[in-house]
């Protein structure tokens, strides 16, 4: 089974959402999962919700170090998978277990530029936002949960660290869902998502435009030419 390359598989879910963790098992049955994922059920952060978040992922990443995982793989539980192919994920694994350098291999995200590596399923990638599926090489994580909450939330911790070694599966085939948001923070922008098609549309987005940027940017540069000729000549 191609999952078990993974040592540990953990599954962050709030105490009360106990509706979430039913949607995940329905979506971890689908990819041929659900017998290996460990939930980790934590209770809401009486103060700060991103705090929360932080120390989840942490925790994910403690326990599988505790429990002499060499590969860890972490999921938040408005998960929804789309595109999945085992062949996709068996050219990851593979890619995985010829290089030497990965830290972190998401399976979905957002990203502020990616190319292309020799494995046709992975991208080289600098990541910008969304951490609700990845992979973590246990000496990365060893280095990560040395580094206390600094009000910094999960994402943006990764982010600013601009780590030269992260990677992401493509075509992506892990998406949040378009299920409220339990950060209360990010209400308001959980809205605007929402009409803009919601996460998966806008991840979907995000990787096509970063794949095709360079045609993209001549494309409009085309258009902005010809419109000159029209209206000046």
């Amino acid at each position: 089974m191609l999952w078990d390359y993974f040592d540990k598989i953990y599954c962050i879910s709030l105490k009360e959402r106990e509706d979430r963790r039913e949607e995940a098992e329905a979506r971890f049955r689908e990819v041929d999962l659900h017998d290996r994922v460990e939930f980790l059920i934590v209770e809401k952060h009486p103060e700060d919700c991103e705090q929360g978040i932080y120390e989840s992922h942490m925790l994910c990443m403690v326990k599988g170090i505790h429990a002499g995982a060499r590969r860890i793989l972490v999921f938040e539980d408005d998960i929804v998978f789309d595109r999945f192919s085992d062949k996709t994920l068996e050219n990851s694994i593979s890619f995985m277990e010829n290089c030497p350098d990965w830290h972190m291999l998401f399976l979905g995200c957002m990203v502020k530029k990616s190319r292309k590596t020799d494995n046709p399923s992975v991208l080289k990638i600098r990541y910008r936002s969304l951490g609700h599926a990845y992979a973590i090489r246990r000496d990365f994580a060893e280095k990560l949960v040395q580094i206390p909450w600094r009000k910094v939330p999960f994402d943006d911790f990764l982010r600013d660290m601009e780590d030269e070694h992260m990677y992401a599966v493509f075509p992506s085939f892990a998406f949040q869902s378009n299920s409220r948001s339990d950060n209360e923070r990010y209400l308001p922008l959980d809205r605007i998502r929402r009409i803009f098609g919601g996460l998966m549309c806008l991840q979907k987005q995000n990787e096509f435009f970063q794949r095709n940027r360079n045609l993209i940017i001549a494309l409009h540069f085309v258009i902005i030419a010809v419109i000159a000729v029209k209206y000046f000549f």
